[in-house]
């Protein structure tokens, strides 16, 4: 479905100096600097796969997701979606792709979404029984049938978003980039969102989510590519990048008496909530599950306690802070 090899894609920039001297010597000469925003990519998608796409600002994320829509062209390497290269294939390529941008619109502010979906039936020409039947389904399976007849300007951040999901969905395309879709959304509309996303891949849409929402990618998607300065530092599964840190757990323990959890191999605390209540990692390579029990058994009266793999914030924490390329976890077979 996706095919990206060794991509590249540096920008041309300028530098000048504070000086009234050197402000005007950059008018006739000015010297320029290259900026490597992404160096040398190379991965697959497969049909029907939901793909997590990770990395802290400026790691090149946004420049890539340009490339592979064909908004932007790369300085070097090849790019194949569908068949097409996205950036010389166009018209063609852009009937089979469907992007959704949280913090850029779609819609039309004065107008209501109807309208604009109607217009979006014109740009893409869609049989009308076609158009009829999908928007019928988007709009019952989001529950938006009586709210797109209003103003966008009306609409609620999450009823919007909505409507924008039904915009990008209308012709029916097989690859659909998704960038902060929930950003800015509460609780409910989150879940309706994930739910729509979950069974838009189950009839084979094939998506590429990029989100800050550590929550999005834990719900939606099965692998993960981490990028950093340009570079993939991480491409594996949800559970290979949890396994990235070793057989760690999180442990919240409550005891009957005070009780001290410094000194203990294999054991790191994370926060003393009182002197009964703490919150500690266990490194289980170091320190089995079974022994850490009989362990806590011995040194106090065990009142609670709760096991939890590590949060996947903190994983994600550990691979930005690596500005060397990563070995992966384990290797994806192709």
């Amino acid at each position: 479905m996706i095919e990206v090899h060794n991509l590249y894609k540096t920008y041309t920039t300028y530098t000048r100096g504070s000086s009234f001297k050197e402000t005007l010597r950059s008018l006739f000469k000015r010297e320029t600097v290259l900026v490597p925003a992404v160096k040398g990519l190379t991965f697959k998608v497969e049909p029907g796969e939901i793909v997590g796409f990770l990395g802290p600002n400026g790691a090149g994320k946004s420049t890539t997701l340009k490339m592979l829509t064909g908004v932007l062209h790369p300085t070097s390497g090849d790019v194949r979606i569908l068949g097409c290269t996205p950036w010389k294939q166009r018209k063609r390529y852009v009937r089979n792709i469907g992007a959704v941008f949280g913090q850029k619109s779609q819609l039309l502010w004065d107008i209501p979404p109807l309208d604009a979906f109607y217009m979006n039936k014109a740009i893409y020409a869609i049989d009308d029984a076609a158009f009829e039947g999908t928007l019928h389904r988007l709009s019952r399976l989001l529950e938006v049938e009586e709210i797109m007849r209003k103003p966008t300007r009306q609409l609620s951040l999450g009823e919007r978003m909505k409507c924008e999901f039904i915009m990008a969905m209308l012709h029916r395309p097989s690859v659909v980039f998704l960038d902060e879709p929930t950003i800015g959304l509460d609780v409910i509309a989150k879940e309706k969102i994930r739910s729509f996303i979950q069974e838009m891949n189950e009839q084979g849409v094939t998506f590429i989510l990029t989100t800050h929402d550590l929550e999005d990618i834990e719900q939606l998607a099965r692998r993960v590519i981490v990028i950093n300065n340009g570079e993939i530092v991480f491409d594996d599964s949800i559970m290979a990048l949890r396994n990235f840190l070793g057989a760690k757990k999180k442990v919240r323990i409550v005891t009957e008496q005070p009780a001290d959890w410094y000194g203990i191999e294999g054991v790191t605390v994370l926060k003393l909530h009182s002197a009964k209540d703490a919150e500690l990692e266990l490194d289980t390579d170091c320190l089995p599950l079974k022994r850490f029990i009989q362990l806590m058994n011995e040194r106090c009266t065990l009142q609670d306690m709760t096991i939890d793999a590590l949060p996947i914030e903190q994983v994600i924490k550990e691979l930005y802070g690596h500005k060397e390329r990563i070995e992966k976890v384990s290797v994806l077979t192709e």
